[in-house]
């Protein structure tokens, strides 16, 4: 979970890649309804990311710059807006997440809040919609696990070997959703379109025998 502006702003005015630069130039985030506002595009409605996107937009002091929180209304309406934007080259600044197709489509920035992840002020303050002081805070990482029973553990050590050292970040994972989403692909030819695209990350993940053998099954 982050706040993103689209590349192609970052290239034109490197100042946006900060909070305090985009305070600083709220003209170039025009609001679509109020030419006196600039807007900052928040999450649906009922998410707990509204009531955390509330919080940092209150707690960064938006308002006083300029800026209002606009609800998209729906995850496919916030998905839509940061599409437009990009294929059409406009401004866009807001909260989204990843892993998902969107970002796997679109090169977005994070802009840099200027504060560090406060773990504890995240989950007592951030995500909790009673919270009257919320302080500025990154968006904490969200790690994702695989876990086995004991007895797969002990009874194939070599899977288990495989699954404890298979790792990859939430760029490959986008990359892999916007083509699947594009090409409406199943979980199997996924996996296929992946071992293809990403043979330096899973050639990691096993021995040499059995990576020629997946490399010989792909050909």
């Amino acid at each position: 979970m982050k706040g993103l502006v689209p590349k192609y702003m970052v290239d034109a005015h490197p100042e946006l890649a900060t909070i305090d630069g985009i305070k600083a130039h709220p003209e170039l985030f025009p609001h679509p309804e109020d030419p006196d506002k600039a807007a900052f595009m928040g999450c649906p409605a009922g998410w707990t990311c509204q009531i955390s996107a509330k919080h940092i937009f209150d707690a960064l002091e938006l308002e006083d710059a300029g800026f209002e929180i606009i609800d998209p209304g729906s995850a496919a309406g916030l998905a839509g807006t940061i599409a437009r934007a990009n294929d059409r080259e406009k401004p866009w600044f807001g909260y989204y997440w990843a892993p998902t197709p969107v970002m796997g489509k679109y090169d977005m920035v994070e802009v840099d809040l200027g504060a560090d992840v406060d773990l504890d002020h995240y989950k007592n303050c951030i995500t909790q919609a009673e919270c009257q002081n919320p302080k500025v805070t990154a968006f904490p990482v969200s790690p994702v696990h695989s876990l086995t029973t004991s007895s797969f553990a002990e009874d194939a050590p070599a899977a288990f070997n495989y699954i404890s050292g298979r790792e990859y970040d939430n760029q490959v994972m986008s990359d892999m959703l916007a083509w699947m989403d594009t090409y409406q692909a199943d979980g199997e030819i996924a996996a296929d379109e992946f071992l293809r695209r990403y043979g330096d990350l899973w050639h990691q993940w096993v021995n040499e025998e059995t990576a020629q053998r997946i490399e010989k099954a792909l050909q």
